[in-house]
C-alpha cells in the first residue's frame, strides 16, 4: 500500500482555498484538510499521514487519530512536522513506496535522499482537485441509475396494500 506523509500546515499555507479558510480559522482549514484526504485516501486506497508541528505547544504530546486510511499526527512539543516525517520515511523509505508533500525544498531533498518520492503542495492540489472531480462524476452517474421512485420510498406493506386496492377495481 502507498504511504503520503503531509506536511499539514506547509498544504494549508499553499493551497489556495485553504489559505483563504485559515485568514477565519486554523480549525476550519485543518478540517477541510482532513475532509479532503479521507476522501483521497479512500478513492486511492492509500495510507496517508497528515502532521500537523505542535513543536511550539508547551508539554504537548504526540497524538494520532486515526479515520479510516488517514492518520493525523499531532507532533510533541519540540518536534516539527519535518523532523517526525524524516524520522518515519527513514525507517520505511525503501521498504515501500512513499510520497512526501511538502513545498520545502530542503525537507524535499532530504526526503529524496532516504526513499521517498516528494510533491510539491502544488502538485498535491491539482491531483486532489481532479480525484475529486472524478468522485463527483461518480458519484453523479450513480444519481441517475438510481431513480427516486415513489414505490421505492413506501414500506413494503404499505406498497402491497396499495397494490390490492388497485387490482380490485
Amino acid at each position: 500500500m502507498r504511504i503520503i506523509f503531509v506536511d499539514g500546515y506547509n498544504v494549508i499555507n499553499s493551497w489556495p482555498e485553504l489559505k483563504e479558510i485559515k485568514e477565519y480559522s486554523y480549525e476550519g482549514a485543518r478540517k477541510k484538510l482532513i475532509d479532503s484526504l479521507q476522501n483521497y485516501s479512500s478513492y486511492k486506497d492509500c495510507r496517508v499521514f497528515l502532521v500537523f508541528d505542535a513543536h511550539k505547544v508547551p508539554g504537548a504530546l504526540e497524538k494520532k487519530d486515526r479515520m479510516g486510511n488517514l492518520i493525523i499526527v499531532f507532533t510533541k512539543d519540540g518536534e516539527t512536522a519535518d523532523s517526525y516525517i524524516e524520522r518515519c520515511v527513514n525507517d520505511i523509505g525503501r521498504k515501500t513506496e512513499v510520497f512526501v508533500v511538502t513545498s520545502d525544498s530542503l525537507e524535499q531533498q532530504l526526503v529524496f535522499q532516504r526513499g521517498a518520492v516528494r510533491m510539491s503542495s502544488i502538485e498535491f492540489y491539482h491531483e486532489i482537485l481532479s480525484i475529486e472531480k472524478n468522485i463527483r462524476k461518480k458519484s453523479d452517474k450513480l444519481k441517475e441509475k438510481i431513480k427516486d421512485r415513489l414505490e421505492d420510498r413506501i414500506e413494503k406493506d404499505v406498497r402491497d396494500k396499495l397494490e390490492k386496492i388497485r387490482r380490485s377495481r
